[in-house]
């Protein structure tokens, strides 16, 4: 699982390290630039009011060996520059065979500070699974306009969206992907006032493991709809051959950890993620119990609140 300090993972911009190698973000000014087999690149807008991304890109471009780039990290980019998400996975998917050594690709790493997670702007990255069929990680940030068409990828072993509100479409796509080499999946499904309309029916393809025979960790998280897709999970068949799964970031409550724990064994498991959610200390002390073996994240012991006698509950990401 990638490690985060808290379910605020979201604001990391990955300066300082991303795919287990050190980052250099690869300035407009003179610099000396290591080895970049041995780093990861960063690219991003904010060197300045007048300096969109594609300028950034070109200065990668000229200055670095690109083929012996490993991880490339893409920044916040701006549309009063005239830049958008499309225009950034179009340079990236027409200057692929420059990137012949990319392994690992994390687009919009636009921390909190700059734009809250619901207002990155991003669009159709299929091209970039397209254009790169070497490509072992996609990761990406931000939901609104995010939109994915399905594929098969003989390489990807890790497939992560960090949304505050993931679109079912980009779910359904995911299920119809023959993606026979990922290990990893991370879906942060959001809330519906934020574009996050998946249902568990969206669900069900991957749920039941069939077009995703390599996968070990499956996080299914941020989601107002968490107690039924707990419910869902206890009977999944993909389950049994996972490692780890997460469940965190929702509004779990005691009937979805009731209806997990009622299913199939986890037993099994190394990990189980909850961390942000609403059970009960005597749920809380169930769940231990009755997993001994299981590494669970039972962390940020959430509380509803009532507003005029409706119980709210919250996601760890939405905005």
């Amino acid at each position: 699982m990638i490690p985060y300090d808290t379910y605020f993972g979201y604001q990391h911009r990955y300066e300082e390290s991303y795919a287990g190698l050190p980052v250099v973000e690869i300035a407009p000014e003179e610099q000396e630039i290591p080895d970049p087999a041995s780093v990861a690149v960063r690219i991003s807008s904010g060197w300045g009011e007048n300096y969109p991304i594609a300028d950034a890109f070109d200065v990668l471009l000229r200055r670095v060996d690109t083929a012996r780039v490993p991880a490339l990290v893409i920044g916040g980019w701006e549309d009063c520059y005239g830049t958008s998400s499309e225009q950034v996975v179009g340079l990236l998917a027409d200057n692929a065979a420059r990137f012949s050594g990319l392994r690992s690709l994390f687009v919009g790493a636009i921390s909190s500070d700059e734009a809250e997670i619901s207002w990155i702007q991003q669009s159709d990255v299929t091209p970039l699974l397209e254009a790169f069929p070497w490509l072992a990680r996609l990761e990406v940030r931000g939901g609104t306009g995010l939109e994915l068409r399905p594929v098969r990828h003989e390489s990807l072993r890790m497939l992560r969206f960090e949304t505050g509100g993931l679109p079912a479409d980009v779910v359904r796509a995911i299920g119809a992907s023959d993606l026979p080499a990922l290990e990893h999946l991370d879906l942060w499904l959001g809330e519906e006032n934020y574009g996050g309309d998946t249902t568990v029916a969206d669900l069900a393809p991957i749920l039941s493991g069939e077009r995703l025979p390599a996968l070990r960790h499956l996080g299914l998280q941020d989601s107002e709809i968490q107690d039924e897709i707990a419910a869902a999970v206890a009977s999944a068949p993909v389950v049994a051959w996972l490692e780890s799964l997460a469940l965190s970031m929702g509004t779990l409550t005691d009937a979805g950890a009731e209806a997990l724990l009622g299913g199939q064994p986890l037993t099994h498991l190394h990990t189980l993620d909850l961390h942000h959610h609403f059970l009960t200390d005597a749920m809380v002390a169930r769940v231990t119990e009755v997993l001994p073996g299981v590494e669970v994240d039972l962390s940020k012991q959430e509380e509803a609140e009532e507003d005029e006698g409706e119980v709210w509950r919250y996601v760890a990401v939405s905005e």
